[in-house]
């Protein structure tokens, strides 16, 4: 449910020269287990920030104590230049959770007019219908929407109060393929009014295509901050793929500087510190065809970053 608390009964604009998010060396334990470890993060006005990172990162941790939802052992949050709790106050920030806070039995249009009943100051209703991509269903009850609906409503809940930072924790969870399209889409066309958006997500394709700089946890600290380019380029080597029917798995796993090889039908994909000499042997020694060579995806980042081998 988007992070609701009335605001005062004139909502000033934030200064644009100040971060959206300052975040200093943050900590949180729970019991023995230390989910945060010393992260700093600032998220500049305007950007749309990935925040990736395998289960038990530490990404929701940080995230709820951006919202104010918990509180730090040690260190300090700062959005807009307030404490976390007095920005959501003032409407400038918003966030679209997971899962809940929807009631079933009321429609789409009557949710937000609910919501909107919180807030002394709001933008129209039919304003975020639009700009969610929900207006043909404004009518319909709640619990008959789609998943994908539901999650744009919620959208459309955090749009009400016009915040400047919009943060989205997995927001496309469990919505088909052309579900996250068209909620990607509604955030996009959003986020070029100039909003910032900061969104934790598991599915890498969605932070390749719509992030314009990834932060990327592990066991608690930031290991890599990035725009996409930057990020995909801390891993050295290159994939190849080739369309190789009958491929010998262990022979090109032989090969020199092969780090790795995955067979999918008559596909191949082969990482290597040396694509050239990859690509010169399926050339002139198989039958290979329709070999490509392109740099490292954001997958084979995450893993190399995240995998329990990777130096911290």
């Amino acid at each position: 449910m988007p992070t609701i608390t009335r605001p005062s009964d004139s909502v000033p604009t934030p200064d644009t020269s100040i971060p959206a998010v300052a975040a200093t060396q943050l900590t949180k334990h729970f019991g023995a287990v230390q989910a945060v470890n010393g992260v700093d993060l600032t998220v500049r006005q305007g950007e749309i920030v990935a925040f990736l990172g395998p289960n038990g990162a530490g990404k929701t941790t940080t995230i709820d104590m951006i919202l104010g939802l918990t509180q730090p052992d040690t260190g300090d949050v700062r959005v807009f230049g307030h404490t976390p709790r007095a920005a959501i106050a003032r409407g400038f920030v918003s966030a679209v959770l997971q899962t809940g806070g929807l009631l079933k039995d009321i429609t789409v249009r009557e949710t937000l007019q609910l919501t909107a009943s919180l807030f002394a100051d709001t933008r129209p209703i039919a304003e975020v219908l639009e700009r969610a991509g929900i207006t043909e269903i404004a009518n319909r009850k709640v619990g008959v929407c789609s998943g994908g609906q539901q999650q744009r409503l919620r959208f459309a809940m955090a749009l009400l109060s016009d915040p400047g930072l919009l943060i989205l924790d997995e927001p496309t969870t469990g919505m088909d393929v052309e579900g996250r399209r068209a909620f990607w889409s509604a955030i996009r066309a959003d986020a070029a009014r100039g909003r910032t958006v900061l969104f934790a997500t598991h599915y890498l394709d969605e932070a390749d295509e719509y992030a314009d700089r990834i932060v990327l946890m592990s066991r608690g600290k930031i290991v890599a901050d990035g725009a996409t380019a930057e990020i995909k380029n801390l891993v050295s080597g290159r994939i190849v793929h080739a369309t190789l029917p009958g491929a010998d798995p262990v022979a090109l796993a032989a090969l020199s500087s092969v780090e790795s090889v995955d067979i999918q039908g008559d596909r191949i994909t082969i990482h290597t510190g040396d694509s050239d000499a990859v690509a010169r042997h399926l050339l002139t020694q198989t039958p290979a065809r329709d070999v490509e060579i392109a740099a490292q995806n954001l997958e084979s980042v995450f893993i190399a970053l995240t995998s329990e081998g990777a130096s911290s």
